[in-house]
This record gives structure tokens, sequence and C-alpha cells, in this order.
């Protein structure tokens, strides 16, 4: 029997490489159930009987075609029962108030308004225009006392834009809010856009019985006002959201009579185009001797403030009593141009309103509020 072996080398046991232990797993961050709803994608399933839906507003089941189902909770209401109220049956999905409500709205920094807006930095230096409106003035001033004029006709007025500077950005941040919920762009200015209407199409001497022609003095007013909206110095006015009339503009200063609160701007494109567009913010632009030449303003996608105040309800003199603006249409340098004015001193805190209804009466004014 061979003797064992006293060598230390033999006798050592050797055990397997020690492993390290892993780290615990990351503690795992999960999102909220009201966060997941509100990204997640829906899908269109089938109800098994749509003869029993009612309308949450009312709880009557009658005038069924007229009743929208909600794309997320799936319960139905009359397009009239709606505050504001649906006039044609939307394109795309739709979503009830209490679902609409839950939408987050984006907050604008003072950085991102001046971004959103391209407002250009203002200096003090006074432009070519400027000087030449000046000295326009000054030239009528000196001979206003030497001629006897007629009455003359009430000109339009630039408006008076809130004095601090804070201020400002404030009015401005609630209309980005407002465009940024309906996802549409900032325009200052009408837009043509492959595929619509080209720009050579806007001719004012098209307009069947013609258009008024803006005058050289409120044309002047008018280039004022669009320089100082560049300048980032608009009219006291802000953007709120009400439950019963949507978005809505109220004052946030006082405004003069015959002051201009706005241009209506959009995409301009022909009105046989949008025959069954559920835009509820068309305006008409050009109504032609030829209907296929006529156009229309749709802010759908672009536009500004004018875009969110309301029209009265011109079928009640409770309605009628609302309205201080009046919407008119002018021959700018031979095109069509569609522009707010005040028809009174407007208060601050008093909500914007003027008739939809102010060429053709076609309208559904009498559900407004």
């Amino acid at each position: 029997m061979a003797p064992l072996s006293s060598s230390p080398a033999a006798a050592r046991k050797v055990f397997p490489p020690r492993r390290r232990p892993s780290p615990p797993p990351p503690h795992r961050k999960f999102r909220s159930m009201e966060d997941i709803m509100r990204t997640a994608k829906y899908a269109v399933t089938e109800r098994d009987d749509y003869s029993r839906v009612v309308c949450c507003k009312c709880g009557s089941g009658e005038d069924s075609d007229e009743i929208l189902l909600c794309d997320r909770c799936d319960d139905g209401y009359h397009m009239l029962c709606l505050r504001p109220i649906v006039v044609r049956v939307p394109i795309g999905s739709w979503y009830c108030p209490s679902c609409s409500r839950n939408r987050p709205v984006k907050r604008f920094s003072q950085t991102k308004v001046i971004d959103f807006f391209r407002i250009q930095k203002h200096t003090h230096k006074l432009d070519a225009f400027q000087l030449t409106l000046l000295d326009t003035r000054k030239r009528r001033r000196r001979s206003g006392t030497l001629v006897l004029h007629k009455k003359r006709r009430r000109r339009i007025l630039p408006f008076s834009p809130t004095e601090e500077p804070a201020r400002r950005l404030e009015q401005m941040g609630s209309l980005a809010s407002a465009l940024t919920a309906l996802r549409m762009e900032f325009s200052d200015q009408l837009t043509y856009m492959q595929g619509m209407t080209p720009r050579s199409a806007n001719q004012a001497e098209f307009e069947n019985g013609g258009m008024q022609v803006l005058s050289k003095e409120d044309t002047e007013t008018l280039e004022q006002c669009r320089t100082m909206y560049k300048r980032g110095e608009c009219p006291p006015l802000l953007v709120v959201f009400d439950s019963c009339e949507g978005y809505t503009v109220e004052a946030d200063g006082p405004i003069k009579d015959m002051t201009l609160i706005a241009e209506y701007t959009g995409d301009v494109d022909y009105i046989v185009n949008r025959e069954n567009d559920d835009c509820d913010s068309m305006m008409t632009l050009l109504l032609a001797k030829d209907p296929s030449k006529s156009l229309v303003i749709c802010p759908d996608k672009r536009g500004n403030i004018a875009r969110f105040i309301n029209g009265i309800n011109n079928h009640t003199p409770d309605g009628r009593k609302k309205q201080n603006l009046k919407c008119v249409r002018y021959n700018v340098n031979g095109e069509c141009q569609v522009l707010l004015v005040a028809t009174r001193d407007i208060a601050k805190g008093e909500r914007l309103y003027y008739d939809y209804n102010g060429y053709e009466h076609e309208y559904p004014t009498h559900h407004f509020i």
C-alpha cells in the first residue's frame, strides 16, 4: 500500500471561485392609470345595441342620428345639448365634455411665448413706414385748421396694448395655450397652402356687387397694428375656457369704439371644397359671381385670436345686446381681407361677440347661449 503523500499541495482542498452577488434589480417606476389612458390608442369595438343609447344631458334617446358617442367612454350626447353646440358631425375622434376636461393644458413660459409667436426684438428706432405715417398725420393736423371739412367718416383706430410687458406675455400665453389645445399653429395672415386656393384667386374685383375699399387712413392703421403684433404688442385680450361656450375671448383692459381687434386669418380655400367640412369657424372671404370662385377662411390648422371670438344668438333681443364687434370684409390693396372692429366701448372683463350671420344668414345661431 503506497504511503499517503505529505505534500502540503496534496492535502489542500480546492474550492470553486466565489461569485460576487448580483446587484438588486433597479426600482421600477410605474405610470399611473390616468396617464396610460390619456396616451393609449383606442380600438373600435362593436356595441351590442345602439338603439338604447340616450343623451347623458337630457336623458332622451330621440333623434338618435344627432347623438354623438364619445370615443373614450362611449357616452352619448345630442349635438344641440352640448355647450358649445356641435353644428356638424365631427370628422375623426370626438370626446365628451368629461373626457375632454381631463386633457392637460400646456402652459407657456415667457421665452416660449416669444418663440411661439416669433416676436421680433423691439428697437426704439422708427422704421420708414412709421416715419411716413407720423409725417402724414402732422400734415393733416396743420391743414385741418385752414379748410372746413364735411362730417368725416368714422376711422378705424389702432388698438392700445397693455403697458406692462409681463402682462402682455400672459395674454399671448393664453392664446398659445388655446391654439396648442386645438393642435393649431399661429398665423397672423392669410395662408395659401398647396392643393387649396392660390393667392391669385383672392381678387376683390371678383366680388359679386363689389366690395368696400379700405381707405388710405384705415390701411395705415392696419399696417400699424401688424407692426405692433410683430413686436409682441397685442390688444388687451385673454383667451379663457368656459364650460358652456368653450374657448372664448374677454377684454383684459378697456377698448374704445371703432378699435381694430384682429384680422381673421387661416387657410384660404374654395367654398366648394368645404361644403362638408366640420370646422365651425369658417369665415366667408369672397362671394364671387361664379360660385366656384367663392372663397372661405378655414382656421382649423392655422389662425389667430379671431378663431376664439364667439358669435351671438341673433334670434333673441338679449343675444343681440351682447354684440360688441362687427365683422367687415374689405378690399385691401386689391385683395379681400376680413377685419373685426369694436362697435362700442368695451370694458375690462367683458367678453367679445359678433354676428356670425353678417352675410348669408345660414349659421344656426338660435341654439347659442
